[in-house]
């Protein structure tokens, strides 16, 4: 009795009369719980992925999927039917979908997030909508419905490349405050336009989360300034459970009262282990830097940290200062530290005094 199936068929020319052939035929498959199918740039339309939704409907004993659908031409009305069909997937527990380049729109994000919302099972989730022309309304919807999965623990949603701005990425947070389980947190949106309204939304979300451990937020190349960092600092303060953070802000227009927003709202994290701060291409001088750092060691569980300050306006003063902080962190053992553009007499400053912390062991150096 086949329980576990494997398919690898990317870059074919199936389209959708062999995709709707292979749904007829897992139609069959009602004991497989372990499916892996790799359908990418397979010429799959509206008509082929419904179908394969629809045989995928009787596996109502499948637990763990993967499903590869990248650059095909599934649409709103595609992805529809495939969410209909995985709505019937009762018992599925762990479920990704790659879905990117494949003109879903907002129409269609909101119709996957109403199958989805019928799996409450889910435990964990990826879920890649890159490059698929979904609004904050999309957005919105998704997160409404991703709320009806109150047993997910594990969550990555990466949706890069698409028009999701202030209120969209508000509402798809707001929308997982339901998910009182949620432990492990990702969340890609570089590039999206989001502004302080949108990151303050964002922090006000993740300020229900309050089990979170795990968490990654990318929102470079956006238009965040200090109010709006400040803003996700002040929501995050609410974290008390996270233990390992990356957050990658480079290319925004952050300045020092922003990043000592946001390092007020870490040093509230105070179980905050390992962190990851990429604040490259912003407008941080000396006081940001210092103040940043100052405000860390007060995490005093915190024993990796990698920070990235390149291409920003932090002279003498600030690098002097910035050692001095961060040798004052009493539990790092860890150091990765990016900065450009330093002369020699400050890249020796800067390392010795952070050499004076008694911790230490691994000091990584990048200057450019």
């Amino acid at each position: 009795m086949k329980t576990n199936l494997t398919l690898l068929l990317g870059s074919n020319q199936i389209g959708d009369e062999g995709a709707s052939g292979l749904g007829s035929g897992l139609s069959n498959c009602i004991n497989l719980s372990n499916l892996e199918l790799w359908l990418d740039s397979n010429q799959i339309g509206a008509m082929g992925i419904s179908n394969l939704g629809s045989g995928l409907s009787n596996c109502i004993n499948l637990s763990n999927l993967e499903l590869i659908l990248v650059s095909n031409q599934i649409g709103a009305m595609g992805v529809s039917g495939l969410g209909s069909g995985l709505s019937n997937c009762i018992n599925l527990s762990n479920l990704t979908l790659l879905l990117g380049s494949n003109q879903i729109g907002d129409e269609g994000a909101s119709a996957l997030g109403s199958g989805l919302s019928n799996c409450i099972n889910l435990s964990k989730l990826t879920l890649s909508l890159c490059e698929n022309q979904i609004g904050d309304e999309g957005a919105s919807a998704l997160g409404s419905d991703l709320s009806n999965c109150i047993n997910l623990s594990k969550l990555s949603l990466i949706l890069g490349g698409n028009q999701i701005r202030d209120k969209g990425v508000s509402g798809l947070v707001f929308g997982l405050s339901n998910c009182i389980n949620l432990s492990n947190f990702l969340l890609w949106l570089p590039s999206s336009q989001i502004g302080d309204e949108g990151a303050s939304g964002l922090g006000s979300g993740l300020s229900n989360c309050i089990n979170l451990s795990n968490l990654t937020l990318n929102l470079g190349f956006n238009q965040i300034r200090d109010k709006g960092v400040s803003g996700l600092g002040f929501g995050l303060s609410n974290c008390i459970n996270l233990q390992n953070f990356s957050l990658l802000l480079p290319s925004n227009q952050i300045g020092d009262e922003g990043v000592s927003g946001l390092g007020f709202g870490l040093s509230k994290c105070i179980n905050l282990s390992n962190l990851t701060l990429n604040l490259n291409f912003n407008q941080i001088g000396d006081k940001g830097a210092s103040g940043l750092c100052s405000i860390l060691s007060n995490c005093i569980n915190l024993s990796y940290l990698t920070l990235k300050l390149g291409c920003n306006d932090i002279g003498y003063e600030g690098a002097s200062s910035l050692g001095s902080a961060l040798a004052n962190c009493s539990n790092l053992s860890n150091l990765t530290l990016q900065l450009f553009k330093m002369k020699e007499s400050q890249k020796f400053n800067l390392i010795s005094k952070i050499l004076k912390s008694k911790r230490l062991v691994v000091l990584k150096k990048e200057f450019m």
